[in-house]
């Protein structure tokens, strides 16, 4: 852990170092490229408002996370239980990944407006299906010797699932939260740069039509940050998903 941590520290201090070096060898403009300190200040006189809307952002990513995370866990069971959903569904699935997502943005708000559930709903299809792929992938991927001595010895579909499927797939569902952790949070952002009237999204927008660049740069430190620290849970969880999966024991 000490390790993990020590190296991301050491990633971001050589980011910041090139950021700076970058900001003040080309002598851009501040308003162009601000430097780390000068967003650094923005960060610090804007602590407050920049809270407001992270808070708004948390919440929208949590609660996409939630729903997305889930309904892709309950599709994958679905489509490990039945051929038929298998053969009609997943085409389907297949097909709306053809479909930008982004470019839904604007009509989930025209359909639901500016609150917040247009941007929940971003981040539920963006993580919906890295999820339910990830996991069915997993279920489906037991061995078929082992399926057929449960069978034989009178398991049935759901106790099977539920003793020999679904544990040897939570690796894979660990790499689809993953996933999603990286995701979740561009949903969101999205969302909000779309239509919205808080969030860190919109923080950015207005501080750019506002030629507070330093504040711009500053949000958009505060969303990475944010990024970073819920991809560390969501690893932490998959972790221990992986490790209950091989041994049982959670921690």
């Amino acid at each position: 852990m000490r390790d993990r941590v020590r190296d991301r520290a050491l990633v971001a201090a050589i980011l910041v170092g090139a950021w700076a070096a970058v900001a003040w060898g080309t002598g851009a403009p501040a308003f162009i490229l601000p430097s780390p300190l000068r967003v650094a200040e923005a960060f610090v006189a804007n602590a407050a408002l920049i809270g407001d809307h992270a808070l708004v952002t948390l919440a929208e990513v949590l609660a996409g996370l939630a729903l997305g995370a889930g309904l892709g866990a309950a599709t994958a069971v679905w489509l490990s239980l039945s051929a038929p959903a298998r053969r009609l569904v997943m085409p389907a699935l297949v097909f709306s990944q053809a479909v930008p997502i982004f470019a839904l943005a604007p009509v989930l708000t025209l359909w639901l407006g500016y609150g917040i559930w247009p941007k929940i709903l971003v981040t539920v299809l963006i993580i919906y299906f890295p999820v339910a792929s990830a996991f069915l992938d997993g279920l489906r991927r037991a061995d078929p010797a082992l399926i057929e001595l449960a069978r034989v010895m009178g398991g049935g579909r759901w106790r099977i699932l539920l003793r020999i499927r679904a544990p040897l797939a939570l690796p894979d569902l660990a790499s689809g939260l993953r996933l999603a952790a990286v995701y979740a949070p561009i949903g969101a952002v999205i969302g909000e740069w779309v239509g919205a009237s808080k969030g860190l999204g919109y923080l950015m927008l207005l501080a750019n039509g506002r030629a507070k660049t330093d504040l711009m740069f500053a949000a958009l430190v505060a969303l990475a940050l944010g990024a970073v620290a819920l991809h560390a849970v969501l690893g932490s969880l998959a972790t221990r998903l992986e490790r209950w999966s091989r041994t049982g024991r959670w921690r």
